[in-house]
């Protein structure tokens, strides 16, 4: 099992990153969250890892911190949450934002999330609520801001096709997302919303 890794990022292109260790390039998905943490390309990085292994493929998932991929450890578990709504779910929003939802049984705030339905919330919830500490309530730690990436509209629509939306569909939603571009992040979060209201 891979778990850890520490080497030199090559490669940064929603959802793909490629980190040099040793000589040896390693292919990840990355959630949105490491994407924004991570530094420019050439910078040494430290990247926590979740291996899966399937028939066809063997494929690394890429965390900044231990928290996150233990929280997409844990979506595993739920009955019907793979890798890819797992990714979405700690791609959309924050362990702590996602806590208060399971804690406080917000169905509706559940299925904003890409590929969450209904009966998947409630899965969630019912599943979740007591493998996840309770969290606190606030909506973001003092003193923390995203960082800033270039070409925000077009990391934007990658990562909404990571997602599994289609290109014409990320763009059109990217496009008509109109309100303040300062992180990826946002962006997506923003058009996420706008497209469900």
């Amino acid at each position: 099992m891979i778990g850890r890794l520490r080497g030199t990022l090559i490669y940064k292109q929603a959802p793909d990153i490629v980190v040099d260790v040793g000589g040896v390039g390693y292919e990840l998905l990355a959630s949105m969250t490491t994407l924004i943490d991570l530094p420019e390309v050439d910078n040494e990085v430290i990247i926590f890892t979740h291996l899966i292994v399937r028939e066809d493929a063997q494929i690394l998932y890429a965390f900044s911190s231990d928290n996150e991929r233990a929280l997409f450890r844990t979506l595993l578990k739920v009955n019907g949450v793979g890798p890819k709504m797992a990714l979405a779910i700690v791609s959309g929003m924050t362990a702590n934002e996602f806590g208060l939802l399971i804690h406080s049984g917000d169905v509706t705030g559940l299925t904003r999330l890409p590929g969450v339905g209904k009966k998947t919330a409630e899965r969630l919830i019912i599943e979740m609520r007591d493998r996840l500490p309770k969290p606190e309530d606030q909506s973001q730690a003092a003193g923390s801001s995203p960082t800033l990436i270039p070409n925000l509209e077009e990391e934007a629509i990658g990562a909404l096709l990571a997602l599994g939306y289609k290109p014409a569909q990320a763009s059109k939603m990217i496009n008509q997302y109109s309100g303040e571009k300062s992180s990826v992040e946002e962006i997506v979060r923003n058009a996420l919303k706008a497209s469900l209201s």
